[in-house]
């Protein structure tokens, strides 16, 4: 099945406004995110507005960087703990290996399924000696141009994601336990009590009853205590 050509420039423009939204929500700047990946602010810039499209190891790099999982450039709206970038020499050398990887891949796949490089190169509407360059490592595939390449093999894009840096590493955030910690001192002290447990599990099934039944409640411990 032929990819439309206008699909990966919407999905180049959706993961544009996803990279944005990471890059402020980490609080970075253009340029300093653009130092991270060795790369000029025009670039991420161009990335943004989706006009040009990252690679997926460059993807990587900035969900390490934002402190974000990989997933959120998928659609997801995930957080993360903290998390150590790599310096931008390591990330460069990094970014090159995992550049033939993907191209590994992507051949191994192809190759696999008895397609040429010219039929997949015709369905995803690139040059057959572009995609060569791909799975020799030598070029970055951007990632829009991955996804159709994917879906041409019917692979999925997890197949291709860095385990170690995608969305195993990232520790989901969970608003409940910043709720806890907003939490007046003494209050956290008692709930972390073991013996406190059974006042907790009663507060829990109060809290789970209708007015009508806490009203009853009510009655009964009045009637109690006279």
């Amino acid at each position: 099945m032929k990819i439309d050509p206008r699909s990966i420039a919407i999905r180049g423009r959706k993961l544009g406004v996803l990279l944005r939204d990471a890059r402020l929500a980490a609080q970075k700047s253009l340029e300093e995110s653009a130092r991270f990946l060795n790369i000029s602010p025009v670039v991420l810039e161009a990335y943004e507005l989706g006009n040009l499209h990252p690679s997926l190891p460059a993807l990587e790099a900035l969900a390490a960087f934002y402190r974000v999982p990989l997933s959120h450039f998928w659609g997801t709206t995930l957080l993360t703990l903290h998390q150590n970038p790599l310096s931008p020499e390591k990330q460069g050398i990094l970014g090159e290996i995992r550049q033939r990887m993907i191209g590994v891949l992507l051949r191994k796949s192809r190759q696999e399924q008895g397609v040429s490089l010219q039929e997949l190169a015709e369905q995803v509407g690139i040059e057959a000696e572009q995609l060569e360059r791909y799975e020799l490592g030598e070029d970055a595939v951007p990632l829009p141009i991955l996804e159709a390449l994917a879906h041409v093999l019917n692979l999925k894009i997890e197949m291709f994601w860095d385990q170690k840096r995608g969305k195993e590493t990232f520790p989901i955030y969970d608003p409940k336990w910043e709720a806890f910690q907003a939490l007046p001192e003494e209050l956290r002290s008692f709930v972390c009590k073991p013996i406190n447990r059974p006042y907790l599990e009663l507060a829990q099934r109060l809290s789970e009853m209708s007015v009508e039944k806490l009203r009853a409640v009510a009655e009964g411990l009045l009637e109690i205590t006279l």
